[in-house]
């Protein structure tokens, strides 16, 4: 059922491999190498054409022109005022209704579970017109808390799953043995459960804090201005608008990939940890 692990394979198989990996790890990263070399380009190289070919000479000022030159720093603050609420919203009813639906059985367990999960099957693009209609009508068109409270609502069907049956797999005797003690539900749920749902919340704020962050579509359809646009729409507007400036856009593009990498790794420990608990019984 399983493949067989490499070190098991024929001689020709552990050579192929290790030729072929270092090659589509090559593959992988080229692009972000081209974006990496691009960014230390003067504007000179890529006006005589010089696209794919190293720099005559390393224009590191490049990274200073990009927040001299550019409203990059509103823009990564935007991304900021987006992705923490969204992250400390999308955690707090992730936690709640995952508490709810794993914990508690009644009537309707399996449906309001059901309508959690189906929602993250609909494709976004369909929903683009319908959603924009809504934040013209209450007023959070072309503003971050309109553009938060979306991302907030779409993360969190995906987010109840993942809590629900992170939940579901605790000990029940804990739950069981706290209730026999005459503990409420609200402290059970902040004092056995929480504290056992940190991997599980950690790597959640991992992943959701990527999503939000590296999100373009909904960027564009919701917000319009640099202020308020988050860093990813905001990109394009650092083309002149006559000279395509790709050396301040790459310069850019690496500045606002940083948010995310560091947070990977700072958090690494414990997204690694919550991703498989439970792996291994």
């Amino acid at each position: 059922m399983f493949p067989r692990p490499i070190e098991h394979q024929s001689r020709a198989v552990r050579v192929g491999y290790q030729l072929a990996l270092p090659i589509a790890l090559i593959l992988w990263l080229l692009p972000l190498l081209g974006v990496a070399i691009t960014s230390v380009k003067p504007a000179s190289d890529l006006a005589s054409g010089n696209y794919f070919g190293m720099p005559s000479h390393f224009a590191f000022s490049n990274y200073v022109d990009v927040f001299t030159n550019s409203p990059i720093g509103q823009y990564i603050f935007n991304s900021f005022k987006v992705t923490i609420p969204t992250v400390i919203g999308t955690l707090i009813l992730s936690c709640l209704t995952g508490f709810a639906l794993g914990v508690y059985k009644f009537r309707a367990n399996i449906f309001i579970f059901f309508m959690f999960v189906a929602g993250n099957f609909v494709p976004f693009q369909i929903l683009m017109v319908p959603v924009r209609d809504m934040t013209v009508n209450f007023g959070l068109y072309n503003t971050t808390t309109g553009l938060a409270l979306f991302h907030i609502a779409f993360q969190t069907g995906f987010c109840t799953l993942f809590m629900r049956n992170f939940i579901r797999a605790l000990p029940r005797e804990l739950i069981e043995a706290a209730r026999v003690e005459g503990v409420s539900e609200v402290k059970i749920f902040w004092y056995v459960v929480i504290p056992l749902m940190r991997p599980a919340i950690a790597a959640l704020s991992v992943l959701i804090f990527t999503f939000i962050w590296n999100d373009y579509f909904w960027a564009t359809v919701l917000t319009t201005s640099s202020s308020t646009q988050p860093v990813t729409a905001g990109l394009y507007a650092l083309n002149g608008q006559w000279i395509a400036q790709w050396q301040l856009v790459s310069a850019g593009a690496i500045v606002a990939a940083m948010p995310p990498v560091l947070m990977f790794f700072l958090m690494q420990r414990h997204f690694i940890a919550g991703l498989t608990l439970g792996a291994v019984k």
